[in-house]
């Protein structure tokens, strides 16, 4: 009777009934006889219906344990399944692999995984390992840095141990890292499941599939780019700004840079497509668009038209609902005087602007293979002020390149010093392997290149200060941003970057709160109050002065978002395909 009321309450009445019906087929088979004599005379004469019954009742408790195995089956699958699978991407590098990794989410979306944050048993079992409890783990990574590779297997010798403990996790290894060490790193950690290349990102699916069925590390690198990243699906961070991408790889031949080899030739989009996702993310939400490219003013160069950086600008400028336009990063020696007038001469353009110097010495530069010297960079600097006063310039700078003397970091701190940069970022040199400048005599020692660092940061935070100082009374256009969370509890901060993208915090005056009145993608208008070196504060708002919220489409958007929550969860599809000049 056990096997009935287990049968009953996981199989249902009908399920029961045949339990029941086989149970009492048994009982009248074996307990009729009052005594033995009486068992053998009964047995003689109604031994074939008995063995009739037995065998039914056989066959009855056989098919009631079938559909039971086969409920316990079916039910223990639902419980190990009605967790959607999750991933989790740590993006490593430049502003070009912070786009890689929105389209490997759009990708991963795509395929039904969502993000391990949104699931909470999922983010309840993440570790200090970084795995944040997910099912699928990426590392997109960068080869820019010396150390890259080292912190890259420090990362994944921490992964190892959750990858012992949860054996069907899968760490996928991307980005240029990936793209230089190929095979490699399964050799250097064998509980990598798939290695991918910055030319392949839209086989990710496909090879986590195929490690996990084959039980074995799937490694798949393509020396040249097969689909442009923009025809994939993407899953944007942001409601209110975003990254298009106008082209990929780099043509120059920088002797420190082992971008060109890991990221390709230049390869331009089209206008129109430029401008179809453009159109597409604002329709979206966004307010603020940044163009991303290796070399964005050499844009055009690929279909043969040459200046067609700053008709793209003008053109994007022009879209309808966009109110912020930046892009990054052009290059010294291809940037000319038709982009700072599209700059000045489009509202939407802001007035800010990264200009790589990499070295003040002229014969560094030359060694560089950098194809412009001091004084046509500083020039530069001239024209875009002389154009746009107000306009905010950023640089990086490189030090102890190899025979790099101490003249030559002189002439590097001249030049810092004419130039009056925003904010600096600068490096030590560090050799790549692949780069003619690793193979170069006359390497550095490291204590003379952190002395000259040291000097160098201490310039630019001089000048900086200085140049922040200078904002100190004046209004600003804050766009509040999302992840700047508060600041400052007791004051009520908030956070956002004004036009030429300085960081701003501002305070919220009373009334006000955050996510009602002010959402993430809103332009506040206010006053600086204090100029730090590397931020402005902004609390005229609880000093009874300037606090004026402007509400956007995209902060409309944000809100929304967060009524609906399934709304964050939308992939945008792909725009046209890559046209091949």
């Amino acid at each position: 009777m056990r096997f009935v009321g287990q049968c009953l309450r996981h199989g249902g009445p009908a399920l029961a009934r045949d339990a029941r019906a086989a149970a009492t087929l048994v009982s009248g088979g074996f307990t009729r006889s009052g005594g033995a004599r009486g068992a053998r005379a009964a047995a003689a004469q109604t031994r074939r219906p008995i063995i009739s019954r037995v065998m039914r009742a056989q066959s009855l408790i056989l098919v009631s344990v079938r559909i039971c195995t086969i409920w316990a089956l079916q039910s223990l699958t639902m419980t190990t399944t009605a967790l959607p699978r999750t991933y989790t991407i740590r993006t490593l590098g430049c502003q070009m692999n912070v786009h890689d990794s929105e389209r490997m989410a759009g990708l991963l979306e795509t395929e039904g995984l969502v993000p391990a944050e949104s699931v909470p048993e999922a983010a309840a079992r993440a570790t200090e390992a970084g795995d944040g409890g997910a099912d699928v783990v990426v590392i997109n990574t960068c080869s820019v840095r010396e150390n890259a590779s080292n912190r890259l297997f420090g990362n994944l010798g921490q992964l190892a141990q959750v990858k012992r403990e949860r054996p069907d996790m899968q760490i996928a290894v991307g980005g240029c890292l990936a793209q230089q060490m190929r095979g490699n790193i399964v050799k250097r950690a064998p509980w990598v499941d798939v290695v991918f290349g910055t030319h392949n990102i839209d086989v990710l699916p496909a090879l986590l599939k195929r490690a996990e069925h084959n039980r074995e590390a799937a490694v798949e690198i393509e020396e040249s780019l097969k689909v442009f990243p923009s025809t994939l699906p993407t899953k944007r961070e942001s409601v209110y700004s975003a990254w298009v991408s106008i082209s990929v790889g780099c043509n120059n031949t920088c002797t420190f840079c082992i971008v060109p080899h890991l990221r390709g030739k230049e390869r331009d989009r089209r206008p129109g497509e430029i401008l179809r996702e453009v159109e597409a993310v604002v329709a979206e939400g966004a307010v603020e668009v940044t163009l991303l490219g290796q070399n964005v003013n050499s844009y055009g160069v690929s279909f043969g038209e040459r200046g067609a950086f700053a008709d793209l600008l003008r053109a994007v400028g022009k879209v309808e609902g966009l109110e912020r336009v930046r892009f990054t990063s052009p290059h010294p020696a291809a940037f000319s005087d038709d982009v700072i007038a599209a700059m000045a001469e489009t509202p939407t353009v802001m007035p800010s602007l990264h200009m790589p110097l990499q070295s003040g010495s002229d014969r560094i530069l030359r060694a560089m293979r950098r194809s412009y010297r001091r004084k046509k960079f500083l020039g530069i600097l001239d024209r875009v002020r002389e154009a746009i006063p107000d306009a905010a310039i950023t640089t990086d700078i490189i030090v102890g390149f190899p025979g790099e003397t101490e003249e030559d970091f002189q002439e590097t701190l001249d030049v810092v010093e004419q130039a009056r940069f925003t904010s600096a970022f600068t490096f030590l040199y560090s050799p790549r392997p692949g780069t003619p400048a690793a193979d170069m005599e006359d390497q550095i020692p490291h204590d003379v290149m952190q002395e000259r660092y040291e000097r160098l940061i201490a310039l630019q935070e001089r000048i900086t200060e200085e140049d922040s100082k200078k904002w100190e009374g004046r209004e600003v256009e804050v766009l509040i941003v999302e992840d700047g969370g508060r600041k400052d509890q007791a004051a009520r901060r908030i956070s956002g970057r004004a036009r030429d993208n300085r960081l701003v915090h501002l305070s919220l005056p009373e009334g006000v709160e955050y996510g009602r009145e002010v959402r993430p993608g809103d332009m506040v208008r206010a006053e600086v109050t204090y100029a730090a070196p590397h931020h402005l504060v902004a609390d005229s708002g609880i000093q009874g002065g300037l606090f004026e919220i402007r509400p956007t489409r995209a902060g409309q958007v944000w809100h929304e978002r967060q009524e609906n929550p399934d709304m964050g969860n939308r992939v945008s599809l792909g725009i046209p395909i890559l046209r091949r000049s």
